[in-house]
């Protein structure tokens, strides 16, 4: 019998309370190879505490996460290689290079010719002029576009995105857009939080709101 196909991403009956606050309740999702989902609303929804549930930066108080079939648990290898994610501001390594970040990753992860991955996206995200500045010196601009490259120079298979489009130009986004929507129909599956309607229009399978009046 053929194994069933399961979802990059399950989550099941998530919950997530501060004290007596809720701040994420039942919520569910399976996402698939090629899709990418959108999450809308307010600031202070819930958004971003359901994205860092995903990843494992909070716990959540009930439900459960699965990611390419394992329990989301930070410690898993095959979660941790599956999985690359934007979330907040990194905390790059002071003493490291733009450069010598980008090659950690590509070498940590095993690409077969990381000179050649790290040189790409470091042409594709404008940052070939800044590839030997240590992070701090970068602008918001700049850094932003650094975090995304980490996530683009590594394999992965779920993509998890918080307000990707901060500090970015418009040519950042429609970059940005262009270059999501490439990787969805190649495979890749997103989940992402997003004020940008251009963002969301072009790379979105799905839209789900979070935090609807009560």
């Amino acid at each position: 019998m053929a194994k069933a196909r399961t979802p990059i991403l399950k989550v099941s009956h998530l919950k997530k309370a501060y004290g007596d606050h809720v701040i994420v309740s039942d919520f569910n999702l399976d996402l698939w190879a090629g899709e990418a989902v959108a999450l809308t609303g307010r600031n202070g929804a819930g958004k971003s505490t359901i994205l860092r549930c995903l990843i494992g930066a909070e716990s959540a108080d009930d439900g459960t996460i699965e990611i390419d079939g394992e329990p989301m648990r930070e410690s898993n290898p095959k979660v941790r290689a599956a999985m690359a994610t934007v979330i907040d501001d990194l905390d790059f390594f002071p003493d490291l290079s733009v450069v010598e970040h980008l090659d950690l990753l590509a070498r940590a992860y095993g690409l077969p010719d990381p000179n050649t991955a790290v040189d790409a996206i470091l042409n594709e995200v404008l940052l070939v002029p800044q590839s030997g500045q240590l992070p701090g010196t970068l602008s918001s601009g700049q850094r932003r576009r650094l975090a995304l490259a980490t996530a683009f120079v590594r394999p992965r298979k779920v993509l998890v995105l918080d307000e990707p489009e901060q500090r970015l130009d418009v040519e950042g986004v429609e970059w940005l857009a262009g270059r999501l929507k490439e990787e969805r129909e190649q495979g890749l599956a997103i989940i992402m939080a997003s004020h940008e309607p251009k963002l969301v229009e072009t790379v979105a399978t799905k839209t789900m709101h979070i935090g609807a009046a009560r």
